[in-house]
């Protein structure tokens, strides 16, 4: 079924948003906090303001592109008149986490709690995006019997993009504190190897031989984030990805985080999502197709 009002896809058996695209010449509707149950990406072609994105705050202008997930807060306050494109599109219509190895945006685009929620787009990828887009809004208004595969295959081809874009901006010009330099470089492996069982700050400041006052810093003037914050959002990235591609139960996801009480790991990341893990998997997870 298609709203080409809207040029709006919706899953058939859910009758649910499964992918979305449009244009706006105004923000203004995302001025207040948004927690949506499906991958946001807005691309700003033109305008400036400013960005909370996990009540972290950034400022954008033209050429912008964020790259949000499911249930991520955010919200939009633009200073000039702000213009753009916005896809949305449902995990199970496109699941970056499945897809992993073959578009490679996980980590990069989406899930990198390292490095900003967005990317400022050259010329080159900029025009590519404009002939993806193109295409896509032919597709949808067309409502060709094959137009479900070509806007996904559309799809791919502007994440693939975007991710080789953000990648290559990597490795970012570094602090001149060589020492600072390669702490970060081990927490941010220390985290990805322990997040499961070390959930102190206090965990990784032993590992660093360093005070955890001075991990502290480090980890706000790296990553404008507290180190508890880094760690948090490492264990929800996974936690969510456990929800969406398995069976498990809350509880075994939460055992293997790291959490014995079921409830304590229901009510953290609730915390850290605004919805329970049960309501995550309900609106997000692939769990109420497969499972009937």
């Amino acid at each position: 079924m298609i709203d080409n009002s809207t040029h709006t896809l919706i899953n058939k058996q859910t009758k649910e948003l499964a992918f979305k695209l449009y244009e706006f010449d105004t923000i203004a509707h995302f001025d207040h906090v948004q927690r949506l149950n499906y991958y946001s990406l807005i691309w700003i072609k033109k305008g400036n303001g400013e960005s909370i994105i996990d009540f972290n705050t950034y400022q954008y202008k033209s050429n912008y592109l964020f790259a949000l997930t499911p249930y991520q807060p955010f919200l939009f306050t633009p200073e000039s008149q702000t213009k753009g494109i916005i896809i949305h599109f449902h995990p199970d219509f496109f699941c970056i986490h499945k897809h992993h190895n073959e578009i490679a945006c996980n980590g990069v685009l989406f899930n990198n709690i390292y490095d900003f929620p967005f990317v400022e787009l050259n010329e080159s990828t900029a025009v590519t995006f404009d002939m993806i887009l193109q295409e896509m809004f032919k597709d949808i208004q067309e409502n060709d019997i094959a137009m479900n595969e070509s806007v996904l295959s559309y799809l791919k081809l502007f994440l693939i993009n975007g991710a080789r874009l953000k990648a290559s901006l990597h490795p970012k010009i570094e602090k001149p504190n060589i020492e600072e330099n390669f702490i970060v470089q081990r927490l941010k492996d220390l985290i990805e190897e322990n997040y499961k069982t070390k959930h102190s700050p206090k965990d990784y400041a032993e590992e660093l031989h360093i005070s955890a006052k001075a991990l502290a810093k480090i980890a706000k003037t790296y990553f404008n984030k507290t180190l508890t914050t880094l760690i948090s959002e490492r264990i929800i990235i996974e936690a969510k990805r456990e929800l969406y591609l398995t069976n498990k139960s809350i509880r075994e996801i939460g055992l293997e985080l790291g959490y014995d009480d079921e409830f304590y790991f229901s009510r953290f990341f609730k915390k850290n999502t605004d919805v329970s893990p049960s309501r995550y998997r309900k609106t997000v997870g692939f769990n109420k197709l497969n499972l009937t």
